[in-house]
């Protein structure tokens, strides 16, 4: 990948580098705007003992549930786990480590880590299951739970348009957790649509991200979805503060 053009040519290119033992951050609600391609390359690659941050972990046989037929997953963190009984089976046998968060605590905490900010405090959860050995602190007569922000060694997530430099753009219900996961990612790919040479800079549809990312086109026709884009930046999030966006 030379210059500014961030195209590569395959699904291996965009997912080099991922190995057992990372961490990956997945955007989408339930079945909506998941990048369902680049989740059927890592089970390709046969990667194991991942750590998985989405809002759910899809359903037996699609989304990230594909991932547990091989049990790619060693933990998986979300606010919701229902319509998946292979994930049942494998968490009441011990096989699947679960971290269950409210789901506003989730996006908080990825858009944190997505933004550089360590930590934040939140009025969710105090007093459940959900502080527990957690920091916990009063404020002006309210008591708050230390939530700890979240960053992944890869990011994957689903967009409507990119351009060669990597500005995203996303759209409709697909602007769930996409928009943060894509911040907080070391390594962010981009699953998307439409490829052109510069996205509309539309205020309405675009989502400033501050970081580059590489793009490859393989068209393929997948649940009446046209998935063909695919991207990645090429430079660490600590540099990502420096992207084409203000």
């Amino acid at each position: 990948m030379a210059g500014f053009n961030k195209v590569v040519q395959s699904y291996d290119e965009a997912m080099a580098g991922l190995q057992d033992g990372m961490t990956v951050i997945a955007g989408g609600f339930g079945l909506c705007g998941i990048p369902e391609g680049l989740i059927a390359q890592i089970k390709t690659m046969g990667t194991r003992d991942l750590t998985v941050v989405s809002n759910n972990c899809g359903v037996d046989g699609f989304g990230l549930g594909v991932l547990l037929e091989d049990r790619q997953i060693k933990k998986m963190v979300a606010s919701y786990v229902g319509e998946n009984a292979l994930f049942e089976k494998q968490l009441l046998s011990g096989e699947l480590e679960v971290e269950l968060t409210p789901q506003g605590t989730l996006a908080e905490k990825i858009r944190a880590g997505g933004a550089g900010i360590p930590a934040f405090f939140t009025a969710t959860g105090y007093g459940t299951p959900v502080a527990e050995g957690k920091e916990t602190r009063e404020i002006n007569g309210r008591h708050y739970v230390l939530e700890p922000a979240i960053t992944g060694d890869f990011a994957i997530v689903r967009a409507w348009k990119a351009d060669r430099y990597g500005n995203l753009v996303f759209r409709h219900t697909a602007m769930n957790f996409n928009p943060m996961v894509a911040t907080a990612g070391k390594i962010t790919v981009a699953e998307v649509e439409e490829l052109l040479n510069l996205v509309s800079w539309s205020r309405r549809k675009f989502i400033p991200q501050g970081f580059t990312c590489s793009a490859s086109f393989k068209p393929a026709l997948k649940n009446g979805l046209n998935v063909g884009w695919f991207a990645k930046p090429v430079i660490q999030q600590k540099e990502q503060n420096n992207g084409l966006i203000p």
